[in-house]
């Protein structure tokens, strides 16, 4: 057994790596800049995470997605390896002090927001640091052309001057062969180094059903497949209502956004994760770092904006091997709805710069003045006062977050932290002198490891249920420690955040380049009309065309989506069928003829082919002109 297998067996239990991680691992441990193309749930964290603890040093690893971060530095911490992340959601001395202790304190993971990168302090920081391996989580958001660019992670090419032999380990689950050459590109690999596993997968039936009755579909389809499922809608609003239609009809069902709670988040997720809940009804915000492999359908009730969206969410269903769907309900309203959302995504220029001005006046930063600071952000209050639809300023931050004048951080979600800043005897003291805090000390050091040389997230609830408290007594107990500078404490925060990364300027000097307002633009309508075409081609196998968007254009029919199994009434078997209609396609593309004209070019017998012909007019692949000619449409 190799010292990677040990590491995995030690901290993960398994005795094998997935296929691709062993070769990933390999790679990067070999020095060479890595890029791992690898599916929804097919490992990538544990292909830098072996890696690294496999080294002497700390992994640096950059991913956009807090709450994905968060949950895998608690995890890590779980199995005793010493982690820490750093994000916009941190005080300046928080995050001294976590940068302060991947230099001394023998730490093998810092996770980062791409945001993070370009600051001084940081700059300053990782000069001391003992670099291991350099991790691109979500590495597609790198391109322009990927379908989540975000130009902070630009710096991450800055960052690899200050260490030139730390190799680079980046990993996406989805990226077009246009974007898996850019990635290596502009993380300026030494050598093109890929490792692809193929999308295909032959266990899960992609459907599309065409309905305008989706709830009445939904409860057929659940009621007709056994087993555990998620449902993916649009808005929250919607999590509630279907998840509440599902109950009323007898199936199991809970729903999920990023707006609640994290206890009820966390609740939920076990409940649906250990089977006490069948269904899941949620937003895109639930998936993200779950690893349940017996889902057997993924239902979406809307549409996702892009083919990418989508693939990941519907693999998430049968990662176990077996039988597995993923159903897509469409009808004409989704193709309105669709169009809409790219309307909305992009307001129009002068509106974003006015939003940048309200902003400004909303946190009185006056021209010149501002940078680095951070507010808390209520996106209700600020569209009341200046007069905005929310939908407009939110994505008008959106996009100017993207331009870099700002960093939008999304309703993080963070935990009550404490650090013990005073020494131990300092400490010792205080409890000898106030009794009523005595135990509350002595509880907080049993409940919590590490609080006198880092901010270490707390649990109120916890702590007041063990002590027999109320939280407010345990809040009381927290703020009094704090007032007397024993520690530093802040306390649980929910809410959106705004940083300005630069001065705010005044708004004739905003500038939306094209890669961050035209060109997004362009490319966001490009992804709808091959969600679109996805949906609505009802003749071409459906894993066939997910495979061949992402570059995979000799893929075979997969015999088990609606396309194929409708298909098959035909009669007709999938090489004679593709035979034909390759052959009406090249004919009629030399131009429109009659039927016999048709017959007469096509080796085929007349009942197989007048099968096929049927089928693509069905489909309106070809149809008769005013002539009475065949055309290809």
């Amino acid at each position: 057994m190799d010292s990677y297998h040990e590491i995995l067996k030690h901290y993960w239990g398994y005795d094998e790596f997935r296929p691709l991680q062993h070769d990933i691992i390999r790679s990067i441990s070999e020095g060479k800049d890595t890029l791992g193309l690898m599916p929804t749930g097919g490992g990538k964290s544990i292909t830098f995470q072996v890696s690294a603890l496999a080294k002497d040093g700390i992994c640096l690893v950059v991913t956009p997605l807090i709450s994905l971060m968060n949950d895998q530095v608690k995890n890590l911490r779980e199995k005793g390896i010493k982690a820490l992340a750093v994000h916009s959601g941190l005080t300046r001395k928080e995050i001294e002090i976590t940068l302060d202790n991947c230099i001394n304190g023998g730490f093998k993971f810092l996770y980062l927001s791409p945001e993070r990168l370009g600051s001084e302090l940081f700059r300053k920081k990782l000069e001391q640091m003992d670099v291991n391996i350099l991790a691109v989580d979500e590495a597609h958001c790198i391109s322009q052309w990927g379908y989540d660019f975000r130009p902070s992670y630009k710096k991450i090419a800055e960052i690899r001057e200050l260490f030139p032999d730390v190799p680079v380990l980046a990993l996406t689950a989805t990226a077009t062969t246009e974007v898996v050459e850019d990635i290596q590109e502009q993380l300026k690999f030494k050598r093109k180094n890929l490792f692809q596993k193929s999308f295909y997968r032959s266990n899960l039936a992609y459907v599309v059903r065409e309905s305008e009755d989706k709830e009445g579909m939904l409860l057929k389809i659940l009621n007709t497949i056994n087993g555990s499922g998620i449902v993916y809608v649009r808005n929250r609003k919607k999590t509630k209502e279907y998840a509440a239609l599902l109950v009323e009809n007898g199936i199991s069902a809970s729903y999920f956004h990023a707006g609640l709670k994290s206890e009820v988040k966390n609740e939920r997720q076990h409940y649906w994760s250990t089977g006490r809940i069948r269904i899941m009804v949620s937003t895109n915000a639930f998936g993200m770092g779950i690893d349940k492999s017996d889902v057997r359908v993924v239902v979406h009730m809307t549409s996702p904006d892009s083919i990418e969206a989508y693939f990941q969410e519907a693999g998430r269903a049968g990662r176990d091997g077996k039988k597995a769907y993923a159903v897509l309900l469409w009808s004409n309203n989704d193709r309105v709805s669709l169009n809409r959302m790219a309307r909305n995504s992009f307001p129009e220029p002068d509106t974003i710069k006015r939003i940048y001005d309200a902003l400004g006046n909303f946190f009185q930063i006056a021209a010149g003045h501002g940078n680095g600071a951070t507010f808390d952000f209520n996106l209700g209050k600020f569209c009341s006062i200046f007069k905005f639809s929310i939908l407009a300023a939110y994505n008008s931050l959106k996009i100017l977050h993207l331009a870099g004048y700002i960093n939008f951080t999304e309703e993080l979600q963070l935990p009550s932290r404490v650090h013990i800043i005073t020494n131990r005897e300092e400490l010792y003291k205080v409890q000898v002198a106030n009794i009523e805090l005595d135990n509350f000390i002595k509880l907080l050091l049993r409940s919590y490891t590490g609080l006198f040389t880092q901010y270490v997230a707390i649990d109120e609830g916890l702590l007041a249920d063990r002590l027999r408290l109320s939280r407010n007594e345990v809040y009381s107990y927290l703020k009094r420690l704090a007032q007397m500078s024993m520690i530093s404490y802040n306390p649980q925060k929910k809410t959106p955040l705004v940083t300005y990364t630069s001065d705010r300027l005044e708004t004739r000097y905003i500038e939306l380049k094209r890669e961050v307002y035209t060109d997004r633009k362009a490319r966001l309508d490009s992804r709808i009309d091959a969600m679109v075409d996805y949906a609505t081609t009802g003749y071409v196998c459906r894993s066939k065309q997910l495979l061949s968007y992402f570059g995979e254009t000799s893929s075979q029919n997969c015999g088990v989506c609606d396309v194929c199994l409708e298909r098959r009434k035909l009669g007709v078997d999938d090489d004679n069928f593709e035979k034909i209609k390759n052959d009406i396609e090249g004919v009629l593309k030399d131009g429109a003829i009659t039927y016999d004209q048709l017959y007469s070019r096509i080796k085929s017998s007349r009942e197989k082919l007048d099968k096929v012909i049927r089928w693509l007019e069905d489909f309106d692949v070809i149809s008769e002109n005013e002539k009475g000619l065949l055309e290809w449409q």
